[in-house]
């Protein structure tokens, strides 16, 4: 017999719900009812609460506890419609379990090769630093340029932007002296960040990883940003677009942006991680 709360492979646990919980159980499949993998669900209540949030399993299942009632449903996944749907939890005509079946939508069509250009006017790179243990700052770059070659194939393409280091603006005059100076950016001695890639990796749908060198502080390191391609366009002068998002998290100590004060009980006034991200339009040029 294996002891209780043995490794074994006999172990067993039993869940024991509380009187008024309910299941909430669902499979999300797509149309030949293969399941879909990290599909993220949100469960919210009559007046739009959230409920529980999470992603699908390797089966593409998920399970909640909740009291019985009605809830709204929302799965998304990339590459997929979204769905929206109503369960009555606890009713027995509708049990709260089931499966769902995403319809999958093409991707956007990715732009044609040739040589295209940054547009500033519509386009923004902002980041988020953690201040006083707490709250968080956020900021941007107001001047930078950009271009970018599209290959033949795709996973060929170049990318190089260039940032005006001393555009920084967190709207507060004096903190945005003190990041231009040595205890930050040193923008005197280092006035621009550049961003390089030559790596463009499809990951799935219209999700791409852009891969290359960020040099920021005088130091490069590899970068590779999360994007997410948004589609063609048309321009009110009828120049053809394309736009994407992209994010990447950074951490100052990997560029020497190693100044750090501590306030009481040790807590740092600004923390290590800054997360960037970048909305981004560029016009074909030729």
């Amino acid at each position: 017999m294996e002891p209780a709360g043995g490794s074994g492979p006999h172990t067993s646990a039993t869940l024991t719900l509380p009187p008024t919980a309910r299941l909430l159980s669902y499979r999300v499949l797509d149309t030949v009812h293969r399941p879909v993998r990290q599909a993220a669900f949100e469960v919210t209540d009559p007046i739009g609460r959230k409920v529980v949030t999470g992603e699908t399993d390797p089966y593409g299942g998920f399970v909640a506890t909740v009291p019985e009632g009605e809830y709204r449903l929302l799965v998304t996944a990339e590459g997929y419609a979204p769905f929206h749907g109503v369960t009555l939890v606890g009713d027995p005509v509708q049990p709260g379990t089931g499966e769902i079946i995403l319809d999958a939508v093409e991707p956007p069509l990715l732009p044609k090769p040739g040589h295209w250009e940054l547009d500033p006017a519509h386009s923004s790179i902002g980041f988020t630093a953690r201040h006083i243990g707490l709250a968080r700052i956020h900021g941007r770059f107001n001047t930078f340029a950009g271009a970018v070659r599209i290959a033949d194939r795709m996973e060929d393409s170049t990318m190089h932007v260039i940032i005006d280091a001393t555009s920084i603006d967190t709207g507060m005059r004096l903190r945005d002296d003190h990041l231009r100076s040595g205890d930050f950016l040193d923008a005197g001695r280092h006035p621009t960040v550049e961003f390089y890639s030559e790596r463009f990796i499809h990951r799935t749908g219209s999700r791409w990883a852009v891969a290359g060198a960020l040099t920021l502080h005088g130091v490069s390191r590899s970068v590779t940003l999360d994007t997410q391609y948004l589609g063609l366009g048309t321009g009110m002068e009828g120049e053809v677009r394309a736009a994407c998002r992209a994010t990447a998290e950074l951490h100052r100590e990997d560029f020497t942006l190693n100044w750090q004060s501590l306030l009481a009980q040790g807590i740092a006034a600004i923390g290590s991680s800054v997360d960037v991200t970048l909305d981004v339009q560029i016009v074909h040029k030729g």
